[in-house]
Order: structure tokens, then sequence, then C-alpha cells
């Protein structure tokens, strides 16, 4: 039988005025728009505690019936880096030749990426995020998780600003599919790949395509 769910009284920790707001809200977006996916790296360490705040950080979103149906396997070592890089590629070189229709393949074009993914293995840390369509309870049972796919997307954009927010760069990479990884770092069934994030700094030789991100107007309605 479940627990009737406690509430406290709550108030914004900040009580900005609007110029504040406003002032605020130009700087977060000056930041962010500093963001960049980034695919070479350099092999320079990050301290764990770093990585642990990210990811606390990521764990406070908001999520379906608050089940948090999240993990995030956090990979350093080299030796399983490796078998991922191994995996990886693997089926990369599948979607390349055989799987990837031919508008995926131009709109991947103009960015020259292929199967060859050496960032696998040189940045310090690779995280693969799982999501959990269920739990299970201490008798075995299932416990069913709910908006899963939005849940866990939504911990993925936090611990990306978040990890930003540290002076660090991060690629998604989302080879398919990815079952391997459940293998390789021993998760359970009911835990599927999400994303694999590649973080560390960028490398001193690193570049990155000019892009033009599409006006507000393109995405967003006032109504």
């Amino acid at each position: 039988m479940s627990q009737k769910q406690v509430y406290l009284p709550f108030s914004h920790p900040l009580k900005l005025s609007s110029e504040e707001m406003l002032v605020r809200s130009r700087s977060f977006l000056q930041f962010v728009e500093s963001r960049r996916t980034v695919r070479e790296y350099s092999s320079a360490e990050v301290d764990l505690e770093v990585m642990e705040n990210c990811i606390k950080a990521a764990s406070t979103a908001p999520s379906g019936a608050h089940k948090q149906p999240w993990h995030f396997a956090v990979v350093s070592d080299a030796e399983i880096k490796t078998k991922i890089r191994e995996g990886a590629e693997s089926e990369e070189h599948e979607f390349y030749t055989h799987r990837a229709p031919p508008e995926w393949l131009e709109a991947l074009r103009p960015f020259g990426t292929d199967e060859n993914k050496p960032f696998l293995e040189v940045a310090p840390y690779l995280i693969a995020i799982f999501s959990k369509s269920y739990d299970l309870s201490p008798e075995g049972e299932r416990i069913k998780n709910y908006y899963v796919q939005e849940s866990v997307g939504i911990a993925t954009g936090i611990l990306i600003t978040a990890l930003h927010h540290c002076g660090l760069s991060t690629l998604t990479h989302t080879p398919s599919p990815m079952k391997f990884l459940n293998e390789l770092l021993g998760r359970p069934k009911n835990e599927k790949p999400y994303i694999l994030l590649i973080v560390g700094f960028p490398a001193d030789d690193a570049r990155v395509p000019v892009l033009e991100r599409k006006a507000l107007s393109q995405v967003a309605t006032f109504v």
C-alpha cells in the first residue's frame, strides 16, 4: 500500500527584480550559445567529483511520477573504453555501409563523420546513459515507470549544460543498436542505452563547424 505524499512549503530561492531577471536571462543565453559539440578531445584528466556533482544535478530533472528512470554509467577505465570503441565502430560500420538511408548520409556529409570514433578512447570520461522502462521491487516485482524518454531526455539536457558550466565539452553519440553497452557495463535488461556522452576538454587543435542556429521565430510562437 502506497504512503501518502508529504508536502512542504516552497518559495523560489531567488527573489529577483524584473531588471535582474532580464540580465540573468541574457547572461545565460550568451553562455549556452557558447556550447558546441566537440569531436576532438584532450586526454587531460577531470576530477571525478566534478562528474559526480554534474550527475547529481542531472538527477534533479523532473520525471514522470518522480520515478527517476535513468542510470548513468561513468567510464574512465581505458580497457573498457577500448571495448566500447570497438563495439561502437562495428555498429557504425554497418550504419554507414548498409543501414543509413541516402538522405541521412547526405545530411551528415558536410560534417565529415564516419565509422571511426577515436574520441571514445581519448576523452577522459564516457557516460553511458540508460533509460529504465521499469524498476524492480526488493521482491522482484516490476514497477512501471512513466514518460521515460521525456524524463531521461530532460536529465541528459541538464547534464550537458552542467558539464558545459564546468568548462567541459561533450558529444552525444548514438551508435545503433547499443545493446553492447549493457553487456560491457553489466547493466540489467530493464535498462536500455539512451545516449553515450563523451566528456572532456577539447584538444588544442579541436575545430567545430560554422553553424547557424534557427531564429527565435522559427522555433517558437507566442500566443
